[in-house]
C-alpha cells in the first residue's frame, strides 16, 4: 500500500522553490512515500519530477476534466472537473502536507489540512499560521513527516 504525502504550492514558483520541491519529492520517494499534488506546473511538477526520478509514485488530482493536462511526471492523473474545489481532496489525500511557497490555493489547502487534523509543514511564507511548522530544507520536511506519521 502506498503512503501518500501531499505536496502543495504554486504553479508559478521561484527557482529556489522549484529546487526545494524537486529535492523534497526525491527524498520522500527514497523514504518510501508516494506524493499527491494538484498535478500542474511549478512546485507540483518539480516535486513529481524528483519523486519519479527516484522511482516513486506520483498522483495528480487535477482541477479539469482532461488527464492530458497533468504534468508529464504524474504517474496517476485523476481529473475532477471541480476547479479549485479539488484543493480539499489534495489536502486530505496525504497523511501529512508539505507546502512550498504558493498563493491563495495553497493557503486553502493548508486550511483544509489543519481543519482535518493533518500535520502541515511549510517552506516559505506560511510559517505564521498557527499549527504550521516552518522548515528550512527538504531534509527537515522529511524529518517532520517521519516524526508526525512514522515510517512504517
Amino acid at each position: 500500500m502506498h503512503r501518500l504525502i501531499s505536496i502543495i504550492g504554486g504553479n508559478i514558483a521561484s527557482e529556489e522553490e522549484l529546487s526545494f520541491a524537486f529535492k523534497l519529492g526525491g527524498l520522500l520517494a527514497e523514504a518510501g512515500f508516494s506524493i499527491v499534488c494538484g498535478g500542474g506546473e511549478g512546485v507540483m511538477e518539480a516535486a513529481c519530477m524528483g519523486c519519479a526520478e527516484e522511482g516513486g509514485l506520483t498522483v495528480g488530482i487535477l482541477p479539469g476534466e482532461e488527464k492530458s493536462l497533468a504534468n508529464p511526471f504524474v504517474s496517476l492523473a485523476l481529473p475532477t472537473g471541480m476547479g479549485v474545489s479539488r484543493n480539499r481532496m489534495v489536502a486530505l489525500a496525504g497523511e501529512a502536507v508539505c507546502a512550498v511557497g504558493g498563493a491563495y490555493g495553497t493557503l486553502s489547502e493548508i486550511a483544509f489540512a489543519l481543519q482535518a487534523g493533518k500535520p502541515v509543514c511549510c517552506y516559505g511564507k506560511w510559517e505564521s499560521i498557527p499549527g504550521v511548522r516552518s522548515i528550512s530544507t527538504p531534509e527537515e520536511a522529511v524529518e517532520f513527516v517521519l516524526e508526525m506519521i512514522g515510517d512504517n
